[in-house]
């Protein structure tokens, strides 16, 4: 990929997240409701949704028509260029409709398969993250100015601080909560954010030593996986696998093997 693509993509992707984070944080409705359910009665659609991912979705129509894109809410084109976009509008979205502030855009460019550049942005937090394969990540906002990304210090596991997410699920959502019961005795603490996009990117930015969730759809974790790995975090899923819907995980180096041994023989993959 050269330089010149590689920074088109990455100041399109800005663009669309600053674009969709303003219109989320500024454009919410005082009488936000639900718009439809997917997985389950819980597992909710806003119409905030569906007009953030239209706004992105036609600004890099606008662009780069010859893309393909791939969104949470529907969006779904092949294109023709290479380059697909990977998007969740807004990833967090009961934390939105409650008014939580943790929610977030996340945009992912992939090339032949493979993410090389991400952003996620986070605008009640006031942070944006970004990565290029092969070039580190950065964060900007909440810090002085911008920053390069590290992942925490090495650590045992039984000192790391670790987050996951539930299914919306009621069946999977009770395995979940069993896999985290036998591993909070484990480790320093569990929390739970409510964004896959975050805690991925809180792991980059040293906020936490790791973070798994099993059911997490391309969308969820494309972005943030990236500014993971470019952190010098460490993410796969079971051993020997990548980030899937059966397992996520992010991590320190030291942290990454023991905290997925232990995720796999808890069976934290099944349903």
């Amino acid at each position: 990929m050269t330089d010149a693509l590689t920074t088109e993509l990455l100041e399109l992707a800005r663009e669309a997240a600053r674009r969709a984070g303003e219109l989320l944080r500024d454009g919410r409705p005082a009488d936000l409701a639900v718009a439809a359910t997917k997985s389950s009665p819980v597992d909710v659609v806003t119409e905030m949704d569906i007009a953030a991912e239209k706004l992105i979705t036609d600004l890099i129509a606008a662009r780069r028509p010859e893309d393909g894109v791939l969104g949470e809410e529907g969006a779904s084109t092949e294109g023709t260029s290479g380059i697909r976009w990977v998007i969740d509008p807004l990833d967090g979205t009961v934390n939105y409709l409650y008014g939580l502030p943790t929610w977030a855009v996340s945009i992912a460019a992939e090339q032949d398969g493979e993410t090389v550049v991400a952003v996620v942005a986070a605008p009640m937090r006031g942070e944006t993250f970004h990565a290029v394969r092969g070039r580190g990540a950065w964060g900007t906002g909440a810090w002085a100015g911008q920053r390069k990304l590290a992942c925490r210090p090495a650590a045992p596991l039984d000192q790391a601080l670790i987050s996951t997410g539930f299914s919306y699920v009621t069946e999977v959502r009770a395995h979940q909560a069993d896999v985290a019961h036998r591993l909070i005795p484990l480790v320093r603490d569990i929390r739970r954010g409510g964004s896959a996009a975050i805690e991925l990117c809180d792991v980059a930015a040293g906020r936490l030593d790791g973070f798994y969730e099993r059911g997490l759809n391309a969308w969820d974790f494309a972005a943030g996986d990236l500014i993971a790995r470019e952190s010098g975090a460490v993410t796969g899923g079971r051993p020997g696998e990548r980030p899937s819907r059966e397992l996520t995980i992010a991590a320190t180096p030291d942290v990454f093997q023991p905290l997925q041994g232990l995720l796999d023989d808890f069976g934290a993959w099944h349903d």
